[in-house]
């Protein structure tokens, strides 16, 4: 595929897309679906200037911030539970228990322990984000292969040195895969957190303009998301390619 193609193809169906969208607005009078070039307005009107430091800027942190911790407590504590059987096994129903309680309803909890701070928003993004990452980590690890571990073993390779060099990288495509699922439903409780307790934010700056009826104010919220979601998609894909760079060697070989 040329690289003008590679470059057509992810953008020549969204421009369609407005494209359609576009004309089917011209002339509408519904003010609850404006155009795109009345969002487009108003997302210039509403988050260049000081909205972009004082509600864009700390989100963005906020998300940094949720996503790191939940990378390191997912991966140290499932690293850690799936080379113990025994550990994994007592753990197992109090996972489970926790993984089904739906990280919103933590909020006010949050609130009554921790106040309304970005301390508490971080905690909520990190009571979902994590657990992605910590079960694709514990099978992950438990899936290390066998004939590797026993030559391992024959060779006395020492348990940090099999750590580094065996377990995680067997571990890192499930790894990767917890990550990329993480990072959607950081994004989604980020927004969450600060709709509920915030007087600032892209949440709470979204929700203000929906109970204002500022319509195209508040589609302009939603195109930053998205934007923001794009952007951390792309991000992680070339984390991704450089992490895995012998994983996509493999898969490239086995292709062929």
């Amino acid at each position: 595929m040329t690289a003008g193609r590679r470059v057509l193809y992810p953008i020549g169906f969204p421009f369609l897309l407005l494209v359609v969208w576009g004309i089917a607005t011209t002339g509408s009078t519904n003010r609850f679906f404006p155009g795109p070039l009345a969002i487009l307005d108003a997302f210039e009107d509403t988050w260049i200037g000081p909205a972009f430091v004082h509600d864009v800027l700390p989100s963005l942190a906020r998300l940094a911030l949720g996503i790191t911790a939940s990378i390191v407590v997912g991966v140290a504590a499932g690293t850690l539970i799936g080379l113990f059987g025994g550990l994994r096994d007592a753990l197992e129903p109090l996972l489970e228990f926790f993984r089904a309680i739906p990280p919103p309803v933590l909020i006010p909890v949050g609130m009554l322990l921790l106040g309304i701070t970005d301390t508490m928003k971080v905690v909520v993004i990190v009571s979902g984000a994590v657990w992605p990452i910590l079960l694709n980590t514990i099978d992950g690890v438990r899936g290390t292969d066998s004939v590797l571990s026993e030559t391992a073993d024959v060779f006395r390779i020492g348990w940090w040195r099999r750590l580094w060099f065996l377990v995680l990288p067997a571990a890192g495509p499930r790894i990767m895969t917890g990550v990329r699922q993480a990072l959607s439903v950081a994004l989604i409780l980020m927004v969450i957190s600060e709709m509920f307790a915030s007087s600032a934010g892209l949440g709470y700056r979204i929700a203000y303009f929906q109970r204002n009826y500022l319509v195209a104010e508040m589609w302009s919220g939603i195109l930053l998301l998205g934007l923001v979601g794009v952007l951390l998609a792309t991000t992680f894909g070339v984390v991704e390619r450089r992490v895995l760079a012998w994983y996509h060697g493999i898969k490239g070989i086995d292709r062929a």
